[in-house]
């Protein structure tokens, strides 16, 4: 926090909640907004002033969908957002939280399990509640603020493990004192990720009892829902239900319809959310700008593959039975209700990046298609020896919406931009170009929808959605996150050829008061703190 008395004078200010912009200044002291004044050259009294040239003034980016949960600790600056704009970051996600981690051992096969989404990171796991993971990033000092969500898989895990049964009433009992006892000590919501091992096991009692640990805090639920694509209907009730039922704010994950057969039908998708909202249910969602998705490589296997843990999982993609198991099971859609996504996306369509191995490095970014086809080998056998060569860090890159869906969606009120980014040496273009996409391309060059409208999905919408009442707006009063860009030069670089492109027309960044990116380029400031609801 900086106690330095700093004007940011001459700016178009869009303050966050969809209004017009108007010309103005802002006074930032002790690491929040002193003062908002409507003339852009104020008569005041400070340590510094800085004239940003009629740029916009806007709210620090909340990015409501991150991935960064332990690159912070190895990358504290993590420049791929902070060049973006966004001052805070929402982990935890699709309920994969880094805490709760009681069990025994556990740090080791939870990290081995989830290296495609938290990163290969060597990091010194000295945590195991929530407030002990808040500490830890507090402690190392980071340029974004952080905030997490307690995770349905890590409380499954803990008591669980990655068994694919169902608790009993005494283990699904202790898996939701896990979930409370993180809200105590300060998550911002409840997460799952129901296509996800080991959550893919549970069913939706295990969910709704879940959810329900979160009602007395009023915080959301938050949900990468069983399906997106073939089943997404079913799942969206499934969803609404569980809110319905727990009577928990409920939160959609990257929102989208995905697959061929659902192409074309977001409007649909969106009168059901406005349904709910008639119904009483608070539901919102986020949505990162692009027509392809990325996740782990090994989420295109059945759910029973990855029972009992990564030690297990290894010895079934070598033996020849379990093979010719999962071949079947996902060429004859063998798993009721299982989203199947390398058969319901098309493995032509299901590109294989994040490897570096002998065999598999020289085909990065070809797609499952291609590799069988030159290796002569089945799709799902190709996976399963990408997966031992290269460990399970592979992710897959899925181009399966249809771009007027994305309008459709990113047009809607209640949606909040967020990344979804996942870091890694070849990542989806959304990790570093996100923001200043909506920003680019759909605010001013597609004239898609407004520049004030596109800001609050970033700022105040994410805000109100975890409760982060100190953030989002441009108000005196509020934490002293900012971002200052030029609307007429403001673009993402990033492609899916070259995805580590930072963006252009980001000029200042700002965090509780101080600069952690600066004419464009990062200080190297760690100002951040973690939040605690």
């Amino acid at each position: 926090m900086s106690d330095r008395k700093r004007c940011f004078a001459g700016a178009r200010v869009v303050d966050g909640t969809g209004a017009p912009w108007y010309r103005g200044s802002v006074v930032v002291e002790d690491g929040a907004i002193a003062a908002v004044h409507r003339e852009p050259e104020p008569d005041v009294a400070a340590d510094e002033t800085i004239d940003v040239d009629g740029a916009v003034l806007a709210p620090g980016f909340v990015d409501s969908h991150s991935h960064s949960d332990l690159q912070l600790l190895a990358e504290p600056t993590l420049a791929a957002k902070t060049r973006q704009g966004v001052t805070t970051e929402v982990v935890g996600q699709d309920g994969f939280s880094m805490a709760p981690m009681h069990r025994e051992g556990g740090a080791a096969e939870w990290t081995d399990h989830l290296t495609a989404l938290a990163g290969d990171v060597d990091v010194d796991w000295t945590w195991g509640g929530v407030g002990d993971y808040l500490d830890a990033i507090e402690a190392t000092g980071v340029a974004p603020n952080v905030a997490t969500l307690v995770g349905h898989g890590t409380a499954r895990y803990d008591v669980l493990g990655m068994s694919d049964r169902a608790p009993d009433d005494a283990e699904l009992e202790r898996m939701a004192e896990l979930v409370r006892a993180g809200l105590d000590d300060g998550a911002v919501g409840f997460s799952t990720g129901l296509v996800y091992a080991p959550q893919v096991n549970a069913d939706t009692a295990e969910v709704r009892r879940l959810a329900e640990a979160a009602a007395p805090f009023g915080r959301p639920f938050v949900a990468h829902i069983r399906s997106e694509g073939r089943f997404v209907w079913e799942a969206l009730d499934e969803f609404v239900d569980v809110g319905a039922a727990a009577d928990v704010p409920i939160h959609l994950s990257h929102y989208k319809v995905s697959g061929r057969d659902q192409q074309g039908k977001a409007e649909r998708a969106n009168h059901l959310l406005e349904a709910a909202r008639e119904r009483g249910v608070d539901v919102t969602a986020e949505q990162y700008p692009y027509t392809a998705a990325n996740t782990m490589l090994s989420t295109v296997l059945p759910p029973w593959v990855h029972a009992g843990g990564p030690e297990e999982t290894r010895e079934r993609l070598a033996d020849p039975d379990a093979r010719e198991r999962m071949v079947a099971d996902v060429r004859d859609w063998r798993i009721e209700g299982w989203e199947n996504p390398g058969a319901r996306t098309g493995w032509e369509n299901l590109d294989v990046v994040q490897v570096s191995s002998e065999a598999f490095g020289p085909h990065e970014g070809e797609s499952v298609a291609e590799i069988a086809a030159a290796r002569g080998t089945t799709p799902v056998e190709t996976v399963c020896d990408v997966l031992l060569a290269d460990g399970f860090g592979v992710t897959m890159i899925l181009h399966s919406m249809a771009e007027r869906d994305v309008r459709e969606i990113l047009t809607n009120e209640r949606v909040a931009v967020a990344s979804d980014g996942i870091f890694g040496a070849h990542p989806h273009p959304r990790l570093f170009g996100t923001f200043p996409r909506v920003l680019g391309h759909y605010v001013r060059e597609a004239n898609l929808l407004s520049l004030e409208a596109a800001v609050r999905k970033m700022t105040s919408l994410p805000a109100r959605v975890f409760g982060l009442d100190r953030k989002g707006l441009v108000r005196p009063g509020m934490d002293a996150d900012l971002v200052v860009f030029d609307p007429a030069a403001v673009a993402s670089r990033a492609t899916f050829d070259e995805p580590r492109r930072h963006p252009v027309g980001i000029e200042h960044v700002v965090v509780d008061g101080e600069f952690v990116v600066r004419d464009g380029e990062p200080t190297g400031a760690t100002p951040g703190r973690a939040i605690r609801a």
